[in-house]
Formats: C-alpha cells, sequence, structure tokens
C-alpha cells in the first residue's frame, strides 16, 4: 500500500476516516440533501457561509415555481424542533459593497429567524480578506464542505439549461451556474465539526459542545460515491490575534502536483496563484510528467474583475502552454448553445482530481489570497493504492466531464481508454450543444498585469500595520514608512475590486455605462453639490475618500473633479472641527489616547506646518483628528491653511490616478505608469518627509 500523502500540520489539520461520502454535483443536489439532512437534526446545525440568503429556493413545484425559502425552512424546523439550535456564521461583508445582499437578518426586516436560531457575522479577517469557508454540520454526525453557500444565485441542475424558469432570482434570471461540494459522515463529520466550531468560537467568542443524538441525519436517497474512505481536513487561516497564520489548503495543492504521475483534472473559479502555476509548470517540464487539464469559466463578473483576476489567468495559462515542451496541457471552458449574449456557465466550483487517488473538494481557489488571505476549507479523499476507492473516484471524474460533454459517462471513459489522455478524448465528445471549448489566453500588456497584481493579495495587510507605517509615534514604528502608502493603495483597490465581483454592479456596469452614467450625473445643476456634500458622510463612517474623488474625476474630468474634491474635503474638516471647539480640553484629552496627545504641543508651536503635516501623515482617523485639533483650541485660520496644505498632495495623486482609470476604462494601454509612479513617489516622499519632522519636533 502507498504511503498517504496526508501530513497533520503541514498540509492538513486531520485526518479522520468517513464510513460514506458523497460528491454533490450542483445547486439542485446539495439544496436537495441539505434539506433532507436538516429535517432529520435532532440538536445542532451549524452553517458557516460566505453570503447566506434567507431568499434562496430550497423546494419548486412541477412549474418551476418556489414553494419554501431556506428562512422558511429553518425557521418551520426550529419552531418543531424544541431541542434544535441552528446557528449560523456568516462573513460580515460591508453592505456598503454588497446591495444584492440580504438585508442583515439581525434586524428582522427581511427575515427574522425563530428564537432557536442564532445568526451571527464574521467580522474577525483582516483587510480586503474574507471569510470564505463553506461548511455545514447535522449534528456532529454528517457534514458538508465545498464551494456552494445556501444563497441566491446558487440554485442549477447539471443541464445548465438556458432559461430554466428555476434559475431566477428576484424576478431576474441569472446564468447557469456549476459548483460542488462533499458530504463525509463518521469521523470525518466530526473534525469538521471541530473545524466549524473552532471557527465560531473566534467569531463570537461562544465555545459550542459538540451535539449527542442517537440517529443518524444521512439523508435517504443520497447514495454514498465512497464507503470507508480516509478524508484530510486542509484550511486556509490568515495571521493575527497574535496566532499564526494557517497554509495547508496551499501545501496540500503543491504535494498533490508533486505526487502526480498520470493526470491532474482541476476545476476552478480563478487560475491566479503563482505557486501553483509554478508547480504545475515544472510537471510540464518534465518528460514523465502528468497531463493536465484546467477547466474554468469563460468570463468575469465585471470589468474591474475582467481587468484584475481574468488578466492574471491569461497570463498564467499563457506561461503553462509556454513550459508544455511535451503537450501535455490544456485550458477548457464549459459551453451550452443557447444562452444569452455576454453569459457563461458560471463555473464556481473548487476541485481537483488526482490519478484516481485523490478527490479534492473545497471553498478555496485557485487564486493567490485562497493560500493565505481568506479563510478556507477543502476535504480530501485518498485512496491510498485501494482498487475501489481508485475505481470509484475515476468514475466521479469522468461524470464530472460527461455533465460538461452532455453526454454519457460510459461515452467519456470509453473515449479516454481508446486514446489515452483526457483532452484527446474531449476533443473527440465536444461536438453537440454542451461541450468543452479551448480557453483563449491573448496577450495582455504589461501594464495591466502591473495593476492586476494587486486585486489577488496572497498576505494580508493588517490595518494597525497600515496605522503604524504611516504615523508618527517612534522610531521604532517606523521601518520603511513609504510602504504604507503603497500598501493602502493596494487594499483600496482590493476593495474596489470586491465591490465590482461581488455586488449587482458586476452585471449592470460596463465601461461604456459608466462613462455614460457620468456623463448623465455631470449634467444636473446639483451634482457639484452631491459631490462636495457627500465626503462629510464619508469621513465619519470611514467610508473611502478616494472612491468620491474617483467618481467626480469620472464626471467633471480631472480639473473640475479636483477643485469639486478639494472644496469637499475642506468643508468636511472644518464641520468636523467645529464641534471639538465645544468640547472640553481634559475631556479630550483623556479619549484621544497617547497618539494625538504626544502631538498637542506640536500643534500648537508649529501651527500651520504642523497641521499640515499631520494632515499628510495621518495619526488617526480624518475626523477624529479634525475634533482633537478643534478641542486643543487650534486656531481656525492656522487649522484651514494647515488643513490645504496637508490635503493637497494626496488629492493631486487621488486626481491623477483617478483620471489614468478612467483613460484605461476605454484602453488600459492609456495608462502612463510613468505618471502614476511619480504620483505615488511624491506622496510618499512627503509622507516619509513629514514623519521625520514630526519625531524632529517631539524630541
Amino acid at each position: 500500500m502507498p504511503s498517504s500523502l496526508f501530513r497533520t500540520g503541514h498540509n492538513c489539520c486531520a485526518v479522520a476516516r468517513a464510513a460514506r461520502s458523497a460528491l454533490l454535483v450542483d445547486g439542485e443536489a446539495y439544496f436537495e440533501a441539505f434539506r433532507r439532512a436538516a429535517e432529520r437534526a435532532e440538536r445542532s446545525i451549524l452553517i458557516l457561509a460566505w453570503d447566506f440568503d434567507s431568499r434562496a429556493a430550497v423546494r419548486f413545484d412541477d412549474r418551476g415555481r418556489a414553494l419554501e425559502s431556506i428562512g422558511e425552512f429553518l425557521n418551520a424546523l426550529a419552531k418543531r424542533r424544541r431541542a434544535l439550535r441552528i446557528r449560523i456564521l456568516d462573513w460580515d461583508y460591508p453592505m456598503v459593497f454588497g446591495t444584492d445582499r440580504e438585508f442583515p437578518p439581525i434586524y428582522g426586516i427581511e427575515w427574522k429567524p425563530h428564537k432557536r436560531i442564532a445568526f451571527r457575522y464574521d467580522d474577525t479577517n483582516p483587510v480586503a480578506g474574507s471569510h470564505h469557508q463553506k461548511i455545514v454540520v447535522i449534528d456532529d454526525k454528517l457534514a458538508f464542505a465545498g464551494g456552494l453557500d445556501l444563497t441566491n444565485r446558487r440554485w442549477d441542475t447539471p443541464r445548465h439549461a438556458p432559461g430554466d424558469p428555476r434559475r431566477t432570482f428576484n424576478g431576474e434570471p441569472y446564468p447557469p451556474f456549476h459548483d460542488a461540494m462533499v458530504a463525509v459522515d463518521g469521523e470525518a463529520a466530526r473534525e469538521l465539526s471541530r473545524t466549524a466550531r473552532e471557527r465560531w468560537r473566534r467569531a463570537t467568542g461562544e465555545s459550542l459542545e459538540a451535539a449527542a443524538t442517537d440517529t443518524d441525519p444521512w439523508p435517504p436517497g443520497m447514495r454514498a460515491d465512497i464507503e470507508d474512505v480516509s478524508a484530510a481536513i486542509s484550511c486556509t487561516m490568515p495571521p493575527g490575534n497574535g496566532e499564526e497564520g494557517v497554509r495547508h489548503v496551499e501545501a496540500l495543492y503543491l504535494d498533490m502536483i508533486e505526487r502526480a504521475r498520470d493526470y491532474i483534472y482541476i476545476e476552478n473559479q480563478y487560475f491566479t496563484s503563482h505557486r501553483v502555476g509554478a508547480a504545475l509548470a515544472a510537471r510540464l517540464a518534465r518528460p514523465d510528467g502528468p497531463e493536465i487539464v484546467l477547466v474554468t469559466r469563460l468570463l468575469s463578473h465585471g470589468w474591474l474583475e475582467e481587468a484584475t483576476m481574468h488578466v492574471l489567468r491569461t497570463r498564467l495559462v499563457r506561461e503553462l502552454r509556454a513550459a508544455d515542451r511535451h503537450g501535455r496541457f490544456q485550458a477548457f471552458y464549459p459551453h451550452v448553445d443557447g444562452l444569452a449574449e455576454g453569459t457563461c456557465i458560471d463555473l464556481h466550483s473548487k476541485l481537483m482530481v488526482v490519478d484516481d487517488e485523490w478527490l479534492r473538494v473545497g471553498s478555496s481557489n485557485l487564486s493567490n489570497r485562497s493560500m493565505g488571505m481568506d479563510t478556507e476549507c477543502d476535504v480530501t479523499l485518498e485512496a491510498r493504492g485501494e482498487e475501489p476507492i481508485s475505481r470509484s473516484i475515476r468514475r466521479l471524474r469522468d461524470g464530472l466531464l460527461a455533465e460538461h460533454l452532455g453526454v454519457e459517462r460510459e461515452a467519456v471513459e470509453r473515449a479516454i481508454g481508446r486514446r489515452g489522455a483526457m483532452a484527446r478524448a474531449i476533443a473527440k465528445l465536444s461536438h453537440g450543444a454542451r461541450r468543452l471549448e479551448v480557453l483563449e489566453a491573448a496577450e495582455a500588456p504589461e501594464t495591466a498585469l502591473t495593476l492586476a497584481a494587486v486585486a489577488d493579495l496572497e498576505r494580508p495587510i493588517p490595518l494597525d500595520t497600515l496605522v503604524r507605517e504611516i504615523s508618527a509615534v517612534a522610531p521604532e514604528e517606523h521601518d520603511k514608512p513609504h510602504r504604507g502608502a503603497l500598501a493602502g493603495i493596494a487594499v483600496a483597490v482590493i476593495a474596489l475590486v470586491l465591490a465590482w465581483r461581488y455586488t449587482p454592479l458586476a452585471h449592470l456596469v460596463s465601461a461604456d455605462r459608466a462613462m455614460g452614467w457620468a456623463d448623465a450625473f455631470a449634467g444636473h445643476w446639483w451634482a457639484p453639490l452631491v459631490v462636495v456634500a457627500a465626503y462629510m458622510p464619508a469621513i465619519l463612517v470611514m467610508f473611502p475618500r478616494w472612491m468620491i474623488t474617483l467618481a467626480a474625476v469620472f464626471a467633471f474630468g480631472p480639473w473640475l473633479g479636483f477643485l469639486y474634491g478639494l472644496t469637499g474635503m475642506l468643508l468636511a474638516a472644518v464641520a468636523s472641527y467645529l464641534p471639538g471647539r465645544l468640547a472640553r480640553r481634559d475631556t479630550v484629552r483623556r479619549l484621544a489616547g497617547r497618539r494625538l496627545n504626544r502631538l498637542s504641543d506640536v500643534l500648537r508651536r508649529r501651527g500651520v506646518l504642523a497641521v499640515a503635516v499631520v494632515k499628510l501623515v495621518p495619526v488617526a482617523p480624518f475626523a477624529v483628528v479634525n475634533f482633537v485639533m478643534g478641542a486643543m483650541r487650534i486656531r481656525f485660520r492656522q487649522f484651514i491653511l494647515g488643513s490645504f496644505i496637508g490635503i493637497l498632495p494626496g488629492m493631486l495623486a487621488a486626481t491623477v490616478l483617478s483620471d489614468q482609470v478612467a483613460g484605461a476604462l476605454g484602453d488600459p494601454s492609456r495608462i502612463n505608469m510613468w505618471l502614476v509612479g511619480g504620483a505615488l513617489f511624491v506622496l510618499a516622499a512627503l509622507a516619509f518627509g513629514g514623519q521625520r519632522w514630526l519625531r524632529r519636533q517631539k524630541h
């Protein structure tokens, strides 16, 4: 028997046996399995989600009309079974960027959870990171893990039929959606439960006890694909709260690629991880390497994702084709005739099959952020040379290919058997309305690649690090302060990427539409007033001010956009300064903290110059700094002149960058990297000089 690939602590957090396991392909199978398993729950249902939407339908009638939503279903369960506790942990996604998401159920406006349903948000992720695990545990005896959330726009059948009336949400149709989950029971389910309960504890502070029941929640009708199999649970956990990060997901990907002998079959929404790409390229360069088949989606969600993750995928596919000396790499996308223009089968699965030996299903994308930025959880089944398990893994792989090709699984088996390779079998069978098409990878401009890279960071940028690197507290806290400014730009870009990736903007807005809306907005007499007034609420709720500047430049051009933005910032500064004048100085001193109090003497002694430098190198949120300056009785004329000088460089840089973004919408090659680099360099140099000056003034 071959040795196991799994190493606890290196590429997984636990290895356990599953008496039964099943691969659930597409939303219809998973939603039905979840509903039937939940109906058998006695004590506990624990749901971890990137998104949860109580409005998502879980049952349909023969005409395709929704009969019951997930919220109605769970409320009915909780009402019927008094001993049952249902807990849902959802990612605390910024609502300003998630207008297609359900209004928080904790307010009971759209869905009021039953009193025995605990709904919590996970806000423990680092800046620009997300809680991306998709796990459901029933009574600690049955667990589901993979890429599907119990939310909207996920339900579909394996047919992915154009125009399926059941594939609608809020009256709007959505494109075909392909994804997968794995179900396990036995010790593997208990280990997944430990993972989920630990995540709940970190997010809420509440420790959950394991459920003790005598019943079996495995739903009738859900056939076990593999029995008595070893399963590894691999996680990604970013560092934080004094704890080191976990990178099991990445380590297992690399180990699976290195151990592959015959083939690697990949289904993934994204394909941008540079370490995974390098490992695949190394295997392709060897004469005895495996065949590698990638299946991903054709289109991206929104123009900005098209300019970032899509560009990075294109580069990686091109690099692998260049490294493919022996003709063993192919990249495809699933296609079905009859789809609306501008849509495709939204392949969302995160799945890998290697050598009939390993079947991996999880939440992790083949992206850099899934390796170290977001919380992830994958489950991998291992055959260890046992022929019944190897045969089952091969059948599951062939079933996935058969779905994409619109043929029976036996046809895939015969084609691979005769031709000896997946790619040749795919070429033979891709001739109907359902097929796999070769993914084109046109060359992207180098400037586009450079800008796209910030959308897929593999390590989090903690907020305290950003504050420490751009503040002026102590010399030991300022190693290479210019990195803080650049990191801030990166975080801002990532936030914009999330906005255009996960909201209705991704489906509604193109470059032409964005510019058209901007022109229409600018035509109203009140438009400049709206832009100027928008900065005040923005500084109070920590909304990124650069986004308002971006909108202003889109609408009015760089010069007027700069003028309106600067006016808005100055008025917002005054509006947050004046209340400070009414506050008692001793009270504010107690509340402001060490960082601001250390600067009070400098502000009074150096007046305009100190105000300008503090605005350029902030030591606290913009509104807080202004309020404290008012409380410290900084003279108004010094405050307004110093604010103007301090705000000016950042506003100029934001205007330059916004103008470049506006130009890049029509043609990415128009980006002037010298101008962008010059603006960032000047801003970083001024920040660095301001920090040094402030440190000298305090000694």
